[in-house]
This record gives structure tokens, C-alpha cells and sequence, in this order.
């Protein structure tokens, strides 16, 4: 139970530790349970965009969506796909990169891509009708924080322990909690109630396996920062392909 509440503590902004003092070292382990936090980011998210389009258009009703969804995570991916846009895109070596990640400055690629990252996000998912957006927004912050998860389990931590930015460095994931990770990020994935939106994982899926190998080699290992990188890029290639999906049809 520490360990879930741990993850919840960790990965949102809400006042879960209010439940009660969980342990340090329940922090290391709280891989396994990010998809299952990803139920709570995305109920949020999709109840703040339906109870919007009943009154707002779409577009207003998806912006409200996600700002209530960086309220609750506190914005930690975005920074982290700023950090990384600045890092991969201005590092000349592993260890210039991993300094410039670190580095709380935002740079010139950081203020390009994130607009240019947000600008596809929303006229993705703008330009579908809300009785698909809805199931698409349920299934997909689960599904790709499992993928992102697999970062830890495929990749050793890129810095010393000591210079992570939270002091802390998650533990990989046993067979058992594996399992419970996959199980967390697919289950939600039957809110798809039309199959061929189920193709739309693909893009994703090559995004997922594409960027884990770009990371180990440009920096032998990952960071947090680049779990959230690589969260975001591939949610926002699902919508993306929904979107063409939904066109062509």
C-alpha cells in the first residue's frame, strides 16, 4: 500500500500525503503503479473535457482538459521533454547533454518544440468528434506511461544517484510487477470501442522502440526527464494517428 500511495505522491500534485508518511524507499519503487496513476490523470481529464463540451466548443473544452491535467502532474513531463529537446538537440557529447538536462535554463529548442508539441496535440485531437476523443483520452496516458516505463527496465540509470534531480533512482521492475505494469497500461485500452482505432497504437509502439534506442545511444542509460520525453511523444503520435485514422474513414 506505501508503495502505491508513494506513487501517487510522486507522480501527481494532489495531497495524497495526507493519507499518511510513506517511506523513503517506497519511492524507489513506484514504477510498477505509474500506468495505474495514469487511470486517475486521465478520469480527470476526460470529466473536465466532457462537462466542457457541454457547454464550450471542443476546442475550449480540450484546452481546459489539459490544463487541468498539468495541474494535477505538475507539469513533470512537460519539463522533462523540455529538458530533453534542449539536451539531445544542443549536447555535442553524453556528458554535455546530461548537463544541459540539468540545466533549469530553457533553450532555444525547448521553446520550439514545445509549442510545435502542443500545436499537434491539440489540433489532433481538435479535429476529432468528442465520442472518440473521450475513449482515446482514457486509454492513452496508461498505455504509453507503461511504455515510458520500460525505460527503467531496459536502460540503467544514466548519472550517479546522488545527482538525480529527486535523490532518487527507481528500482527495475520484477517479473511479478512487471506483469502488474502491463496489466495497468493495456486494461484501459478496451474504452476503444471502434478496433481500428486499436491501429493507432502502432505509430506509437515504433516511437516507443525508436526513442529508447536514441536515448542509450546518446547518453548510455535514461533520466526521468526522458521517461516524460518519451511519454509525451508517444501519446501525442496515438493522437496523431487517430486523427488520420478518423479522416481516411
Amino acid at each position: 500500500m506505501n508503495r502505491i500511495l508513494a506513487a501517487f505522491i510522486f507522480f501527481t500534485r494532489l495531497p495524497f500525503w495526507r493519507f499518511g508518511e510513506v517511506p523513503a524507499e517506497a519511492f524507489k519503487k513506484v514504477v510498477v503503479f505509474w500506468p495505474l496513476t495514469g487511470w486517475l490523470t486521465s478520469g480527470i481529464t476526460v470529466l473536465v473535457f466532457y462537462l466542457g463540451s457541454l457547454i464550450l466548443p471542443v476546442s475550449v473544452a480540450l484546452i481546459l482538459a489539459w490544463i487541468s491535467r498539468l495541474l494535477v502532474t505538475g507539469c513533470l513531463r512537460e519539463d522533462g521533454l523540455a529538458d530533453c529537446l534542449d539536451g539531445f538537440g544542443g549536447g555535442t557529447s553524453r556528458e554535455r547533454t546530461l548537463a544541459i538536462m540539468k540545466d533549469s535554463h530553457t533553450g532555444s529548442y525547448a521553446m520550439i518544440g514545445l509549442p510545435a508539441y502542443g500545436g499537434l496535440l491539440y489540433t489532433s485531437l481538435s479535429s476529432l468528434p468528442v465520442h472518440i476523443v473521450i475513449p482515446l483520452l482514457l486509454a492513452a496516458d496508461p498505455f504509453f506511461k507503461l511504455i515510458a516505463a520500460q525505460l527503467i527496465n531496459i536502460l540503467s540509470y544514466a548519472r550517479k544517484e546522488a545527482d538525480a534531480k529527486n535523490k532518487i533512482v527507481y528500482e527495475r521492475m520484477n517479473n511479478v510487477e512487471l506483469f502488474l505494469c502491463i496489466l495497468y497500461g493495456v486494461f484501459p485500452l478496451v474504452w476503444i470501442n471502434k478496433p481500428v482505432y486499436l491501429l493507432a497504437i502502432l505509430l506509437p509502439l515504433l516511437m516507443g522502440i525508436v526513442g529508447i534506442g536514441f536515448i542509450k545511444k546518446k547518453i548510455s542509460g535514461y533520466t526521468g526527464d526522458c521517461c516524460g520525453a518519451l511519454f509525451l511523444l508517444c501519446e501525442v503520435s496515438f493522437y496523431l494517428s487517430a486523427a488520420i485514422i478518423y479522416h481516411l474513414n
